[in-house]
Formats: C-alpha cells, structure tokens, sequence
C-alpha cells in the first residue's frame, strides 16, 4: 500500500503547526472528515491513536446501517473504517423510540473508508493512500494557511430547560428509584444557540487545548460537525480482549498541590461515587457478558483515580476476551449505550431518559471512532462536546449527572451549571480568559 514517511524533524515548519495545517485542508477540500487525539496523555490500556482521514464526496459511499458496516468489517477492509454511532441507536436494539427533536441531524450511524489518512506517530507521520499520489498531498497540507480566528461576537447559549422543569425532573426520576424502577438514570440537559456562525477548526483546537483529554477528536459530515474533548472510553478492542472504561464520579482538581491531595482523597473515599461506580461496573460486566468468553469478563480496576486538568475521575477497567466466532458489530451492539450515560437497569433507564429529557441526544453520549484493518477497534463516549449544524447556525451541548436516591436536586443542577460553564468559557473566546 502506498505511503509517504515524514519524520518531523524534515518538516519545514513545527509538528505541532502541520498537523493544524492537515486538519485545516481536510475541512478546506473534503465533505467528510475524521480526525482523533490522544493529547499525548497516558491511559490503561491507552488513549486514541492520532489519527486523520477524510473523503472529498459523502454521497453514496458512506455505511450507514449496522448492516452496511457488518458486511465491510467481514471483507478485510485494506484502510480504517472512521466514523460514530450516535445514542438513538438504542431504537434499532430494544424496542424503544425517539420523539423529540433533533435540531443537528447527524445520520444515526456513518462510517466511511478514507481516501487519504494520516497517522502521527512519535518521530514521524505517515501518509497513506489506496490511490492518491502522496507527495502533492503533502505539499498541499504545507500550503494550507491555518487560521486560529475567532469571531467578534462570543457565543452565548441557553439552557433547553429551566431550573424549575430540572429540579422537577430529579425529583420524579427520585420517585422512580423509590419504587424499584431503576437504581440509576443519567439526566441530561441542553444547551444551545441558534442563528450562530464559528470557525469550527480554531474552536475545536481551543477546546482540547483548555481541556485536552485522551478520547479527542473533530468530525465533519457536510456541513455538521462535532468537537469532542472526552476523557472516556466506550469500548476498545485489542487482538482478542475487550476494554470497557466507565467514569463515574468527578471532583474538581486543588489549586495547590496540597488541596489537590485533599481532593483526590475526597473522592476516593466518597461512598456516593463508589456507590455510583459499582452500579456501573456492574452493568458493563452484564453487557460483556453477553459477548464475552465464559469466566473471562473481570474487573481490572475498580474506581481509579485519574488526574485530568480541571477534574479527578473515578474510572473503573472491565475486560473481557471475545471468540473469534463473535464479530466486533456484535460486541458493539451487546454494549451500546454506554452505561455510564444511562443508567441501571439499562433499558428502564432508557425509557425513562426519553421521558424527562426534551430533545434527542443524538450524537451526544453515542461513540466516535474507529476500526483499523488488523480488525481492533476503539470508541469513545461522546461527552464535554460541542455539534455544530452550519447551515441553521444551530450548536448545542449537553451536560448530564447520575441520579440516585440519595440526589439533591439543588447540588445536581449546580453540577450540571459547573460542566456547562467549561464549554461556555470556551465558547466566550480567548479573550475572556
């Protein structure tokens, strides 16, 4: 297969500099665009391989039902197949739908082979291609200005729900838990703006470089777009072994290291978080297990702490090994949602977020990634992002927390403001920090 080695010490410019040139001619030349980053931060088991691809055309190439993407992974694809899975998949697994509006419109699944991909290694990228000559390609990445402007006006959002419709909600999801319904249920909520115009590329680059995070990544399809900074990871697949890694449980970090301890140790020793972290492990344990070889689904980790730049997570490892007479749509499938972001039981739950949230989640809480050639795979959860729809000027975030019995309304809704200001911040422009 054709590539093209580029060790960055050849570069004329900063590595760091040709990779936002890359991305800046995918989004200036191609309709489809897929690009993933570790940050370059440590994780078990590892973060996203720093990735890019793109396809000039979208129309009728794209895989688009679980199907469409079964029948490719089986024929060996020579390149990586890049796409998402977006949360109202759930419809096509149980026996649920999805009623509320969707006011950005990613099609529910989309995976695409590139024309082109890039993958950045520690002294090199590598250019590869089933068909384009890779030498003008890298010229024209080194051509492509890249423009970290942002615009004038900042971005304000509104809430999708008020304080009171909130407090309400958490109240009656409470009601539920008290009659056995569920144990757990991720309650989220929108923000959004409409009628807005932003440079989605400098936006994405400001957003992981003021929260950089191991699951990152940036996605175009046409003109919508997804700017993702999550620090967790859905499901990965190794040679055999399955990796699932739920977080449940945040703390802000300390401004001193002292505080910083203090808050780690807050955390660790929370029995609402474990509490809320157990309930979770216990649920992707059963989803594995569904999949998974008998006797080989264990929990690796239980709630390990992980040092981000504005949180403590509490994180959990759950791995499994899958027979090679399972395939990996199948293993995607006995886990998706990712629990993490519904609930438990998982189906109630389900049902009980279509309930009380007022629009589809959409690409929210669903998973972007990828499957590579040797047939491993890796997913994120789609969290702490931004959708972007150019042709209304609609963007939108979500933000959400696990309610249980032991809940208060007032600390949840509090909860959801502190996640929802990190985005707000971002999206008020450099200047206002």
């Amino acid at each position: 297969m054709p590539q093209l080695t580029l060790p960055y010490a050849s570069l004329s410019v900063p590595a760091h500099q040709w990779k936002q040139q890359a991305l800046a001619w995918a989004t200036q030349w191609h309709e489809v665009v897929a690009y993933y980053d570790s940050n370059h931060i440590a994780y078990r088991h590892g973060a996203f391989r720093n990735l890019l691809g793109v396809q000039k055309e979208s129309s009728g190439r794209a895989l688009l039902t679980w199907q469409d993407l079964e029948q490719r992974l089986q024929a060996n694809p020579q390149t990586p197949l890049l796409g998402y899975f977006t949360y109202d998949l759930k419809n096509s697994l149980e026996n649920l739908q999805s009623r509320h509006p969707d006011f950005i419109g990613f099609p529910e699944l989309y995976f695409f082979e590139p024309e082109v991909w890039l993958e950045w290694g520690e002294e090199a990228v590598v250019l590869h291609s089933l068909s384009a000559d890779l030498v003008p390609v890298a010229e024209e990445i080194l051509n492509t200005p890249f423009s970290g402007h942002f615009p004038e006006n900042p971005v304000k959002t509104q809430a999708r729900v008020s304080k009171a419709e909130y407090v309400q909600a958490v109240e009656h999801l409470r009601h539920h838990i008290l009659e056995g319904d569920v144990y757990e249920v991720n309650y989220c909520q929108e923000f959004y703006a409409e009628n807005v115009t932003v440079n989605p590329l400098p936006l994405f680059w400001e957003l992981t470089q003021t929260s950089p995070t191991p699951f990152a990544g940036f996605l175009k399809v046409q003109d919508r777009y997804l700017l993702c900074a999550s620090p967790e990871r859905f499901l990965k697949k190794e040679k055999s072994l399955l990796i699932t890694q739920p977080i449940k449980g945040t703390i802000r970090r300390g401004g001193t290291p002292a505080e910083d301890e203090r808050q780690r140790q807050l955390l660790a020793s929370s029995e609402k978080e474990q509490a809320e972290n157990m309930m979770i492990v216990d649920l992707v344990r059963n989803d594995l297990n569904r999949v998974a070889a008998t006797g080989t689904v264990q929990v690796e980790e239980l709630f390990g702490l992980y040092g981000f730049r504005y949180v403590w997570q509490m994180i959990s490892t759950v791995t499994g090994q899958l027979p090679s007479n399972v395939s990996s749509v199948e293993a995607i499938k006995a886990a998706f949602p990712m629990g993490s972001m519904t609930g438990a039981p998982k189906l109630r739950a389900l049902e009980l977020i279509e309930q009380y949230e007022k629009t589809k989640r959409g690409l929210y809480s669903g998973s972007f990634g990828y499957f590579l050639p040797n047939g491993d795979f890796d997913f994120n959860v789609v969290i702490r992002s931004i959708q972007y729809y150019t042709q209304t000027g609609y963007l939108s975030f979500e933000v959400g927390s696990a309610i249980t019995y032991d809940s208060d309304p007032e600390q949840e809704y509090q909860e959801c403001l502190l996640k929802a200001a990190a985005i707000n911040k971002v999206l008020q422009g450099p200047a206002d920090r």
